[in-house]
């Protein structure tokens, strides 16, 4: 029997982890799964912990856990550092790990469009250390805001501005109003949390850009229903330790502000040849492939390819996903090529990258969402519950399913999440 190919998968999401799966227990591969976390994040429901209505258990699983019954397959707490394409080697700090086949798919961060000094005055939403981070920040100025009585100061503690009017900006600002005029309503004695200001920040002339203009129209409607201010044409052209400067001249003062306005390729995409989009991803080969390197894939928020109709392929959890299947397929077809008269010619019968557009889909707050599936819309309690009935269906791992459904089915009962606990290991700052 031939010595199986190395396989080496760089990345524990939505990519990296279907194309592991597809990959599992085929004797021809030896596969090594590198992330420098342990888990998987579902991060579709990450805002919810950021806004304490689920905790960080229940939307993530054990990558060791979901491969347990992979026996070809290696899970790697590390963090890789660089990639060698002519040596075929992806290294980290102490370790190097030799590859046949390669697959990147680290996912995006946070973009600051040149102003990368701001990233210490915000918080971004990309893992559940930022989804806790936000939580402690918010339940934490409330605290503040409790026992303080300077007028002015307590209206900054009760500021939160988001900058950012697509999917992740619009379900932080109806879950943060939700919060405090639903669940906080009462746990209160010298403040009223429904005075939280709720500030949402976007250059464009609509939020929910990739949705039709009569949805992204609803759905501002819906947030300024809820007491969000949305403020379209404004951008943000200066952010400071507590105080954001928007470009019509006007300095808002916030204890709270999100990044939500942009993403950037990874840092490793750098290694890789060949030519990068203004966001750093890499344009791709049809079949996910690196341009000169068919051993090389990329996936998920970090590639750039176009769908059969010439469209981007937009940077969502179904597309990541439909991504890792489509490179485990093309890596065990290129094995059975290998027997075949063209073995030379491999590439020629590697098929390209078809993306299924499985529709798009946004809650705002209790009640309400805005879903679009080609033709298809729906807005409001139906489009909530499709909501609901599709994130369940997507969990990984039947304890997740049933812990959320449960968390879920209380809160909208008695208007009381769960997940109100500040943790972390920072002290409160003393008020001012």
């Amino acid at each position: 029997m031939s010595t199986p190919k190395r396989v080496v998968i760089v990345g524990g999401g939505f990519a990296g982890l279907a194309c592991a799966q597809k990959l599992a227990n085929d004797k021809r591969l030896e596969v090594t799964l590198i992330d420098r976390r342990n888990h998987h994040l579902f991060q579709p429901l990450l805002y919810q912990v950021a806004t304490a209505s689920l905790a960080a258990p229940d939307i993530a699983r054990s990558l060791r856990g979901i491969l347990s019954k992979a026996r070809n397959i290696r899970v790697v707490l590390d963090e890789a550092a660089s990639i060698d394409t002519k040596k075929r080697e992806v290294r980290s700090a102490d370790a190097v790990y030799p590859y046949d086949y390669l697959l990147l798919a680290t996912g995006a961060r946070s973009s600051f469009f040149g102003k990368d000094e701001w990233e210490e005055h915000t918080v971004g939403l990309k893992t559940l250390d930022d989804a806790q981070a936000i939580r402690r920040q918010v339940l934490t100025a409330l605290e503040r805001a409790e026992r303080c009585d300077d007028g002015e100061e307590r209206r900054r503690l009760m500021t939160i501005v988001i900058v950012g009017g697509g999917p992740t900006g619009v379900e932080l600002a109806g879950a943060f109003s939700d919060l405090v005029r639903r669940a906080l309503r009462s746990d209160f004695r010298s403040i009223d949390p429904a005075r939280l200001r709720i500030l949402l920040v976007q250059g464009g002339d609509r939020i929910l850009k990739p949705y039709s203009p009569d949805l992204s129209e609803w759905a501002k409607r819906r947030l300024e229903s809820l007491g969000v201010e949305v403020c379209l044409h404004t951008r943000v052209d200066e952010i400071e330790a507590g105080r954001v400067h928007l470009d019509s001249g006007e300095w808002i003062e916030a204890e709270t502000i999100i990044w939500a306005a942009g993403v950037r390729a990874t840092k490793l995409t750098a290694d890789l040849p060949g030519e990068k989009d203004n966001a750093g991803r890499v344009l791709v080969n049809p079949d996910l492939s690196v341009p000169g390197h068919r051993e090389v894939f990329v996936a998920g928020d970090i590639a750039h390819v176009a769908d059969e109709d010439g469209k981007e392929v937009p940077g969502l959890a179904p597309a990541a996903e439909q991504m890792g299947h489509h490179i485990a397929k093309v890596i065990k077809e290129d094995l059975r090529l290998e027997k075949t008269q063209y073995a030379g010619r491999k590439d020629e019968f590697r098929p390209a990258f078809r993306y299924f557009d499985k529709g798009i889909m946004a809650i705002i707050g209790k009640n309400c969402a805005v879903v679009e599936a080609g033709a298809f819309k729906l807005r409001g309690y139906p489009a909530w519950l499709m909501w609901l009935l599709i994130h369940l269906l997507f969990l990984i791992g039947f304890r997740n399913k049933l812990v959320v459904l449960l968390q879920w089915a209380w809160a909208y009962v008695v208007d009381k999440p769960g997940a109100r606990v500040i943790t972390g290991t920072g002290k409160p700052e003393p008020v001012r």
